[in-house]
């Protein structure tokens, strides 16, 4: 009698990519770009102050009612030793808390939304490549989802910024914290208030990710495709500097605006006392100031966007690599 012996298949070990599935779902890519960005955001916040001070000091009207004594600061330097001086060191942090929790809710949203429009929605071809009027859809989208989901968090942050130049002013502190400042918007404009600025700020989020993620997107890809360059640090920093300059370029004008009518009073109804719309605010901005006001804050900006993207691209290709996911 022949006996056979029982065929056994062995099934081949399937990949971290395919095993551990979560990798690549939309809620662990949130995550992992909400860490990052945190990570990318405590480290950069003081130049964000400076910023927002410059941007809305320039605003003369204000100065004069507000009886203000003293010159205002000029210059990125000036403007952050003199908060150092007359606030304290760590003022330089005031606001950070809501600025953690916008980023909590912007980043997560802006990069998981980005990656699930370019792998489902947009599509690559089939050799990987990206074109750029997708790519440049996909970021603007992204962005604008992204800022207008969290806008909340973003006119606690800029109103939290500007107490310590309200008190040098003389007025009273409008808010001593996160829950305060929220209960604040609330009780003055309804839930709508916490939406105030809510267009110039979208318009903004849709720039900035026109310039950086359609910038780090398209840049890495034409390092990787164009040099002998491999996927790692030397490809993550180059794409990095050039995301970062675009998007301060792009952002800085609506920045200015944003920050502006994010600060101004409003009435019992949330609607602002100062101007109606962005399109008042930047036709006064040009009127008052000259066009070049709508860049002011730029080199703090860029230079606080360049280690920032930095910082946030770094962390999250060496995340996603440590967690089993596909480099962005």
């Amino acid at each position: 009698m022949t006996t056979t012996n029982p065929i056994h298949v062995i099934s081949p070990k399937p990949s971290v990519g395919h095993d551990v599935t979560y990798v690549d779902s939309f809620w662990f890519k949130y995550i992992l770009s909400s860490l990052s960005a945190s990570v990318a955001e405590t480290v950069t916040y003081p130049l964000d102050l400076t910023k927002t001070r410059l941007q809305i000091q320039g605003e003369r009207a204000k100065i004069a009612e507000s009886g203000l004594k003293h010159t205002p600061y000029r210059g990125m330097v000036a403007t952050m030793l003199g908060i150092i001086r007359e606030e304290g060191f760590t003022n330089l942090w005031k606001g950070l808390s809501p600025a953690i929790y916008r980023h909590l809710v912007y980043s997560g949203i802006r990069m998981a939304t980005y990656e699930y429009m370019r792998d489902n929605v947009l599509q690559k071809k089939s050799d990987g490549s990206f074109p750029l009027w997708k790519s440049a859809l996909g970021g603007m989208t992204a962005g604008a989802v992204g800022q207008f989901c969290a806008n909340p968090t973003d006119l606690i942050k800029v109103q939290m910024q500007m107490e310590g130049r309200r008190r040098l002013e003389g007025k009273p502190p409008r808010v001593k914290g996160v829950i305060e400042a929220a209960s604040q918007i609330l009780r003055e404009g309804g839930v709508r208030g916490l939406w105030k600025g809510w267009a110039p700020n979208v318009q903004r989020g849709a720039l900035v990710n026109l310039g950086d993620l359609t910038t780090y997107d398209t840049a890495k890809h034409f390092f990787l495709s164009h040099t002998s360059l491999k996927d790692g640090h030397l490809v993550h920093i180059m794409s990095s500097v050039c995301a970062g300059f675009v998007g301060a370029t792009m952002a800085t004008p609506a920045d200015v605006i944003k920050s502006r009518i994010m600060n101004q009073p409003t009435d019992s109804k949330g609607r602002g006392l100062t101007y109606k719309s962005s399109i008042e605010c930047l036709m006064a901005t040009i009127r008052n100031e000259g066009a070049f006001a709508l860049y002011k804050g730029f080199i703090p900006t860029w230079i606080r966007m360049a280690p920032w993207s930095l910082t946030f691209w770094l962390s999250y290709e060496q995340i996603r690599n440590l967690a089993g996911t596909a480099s962005f």
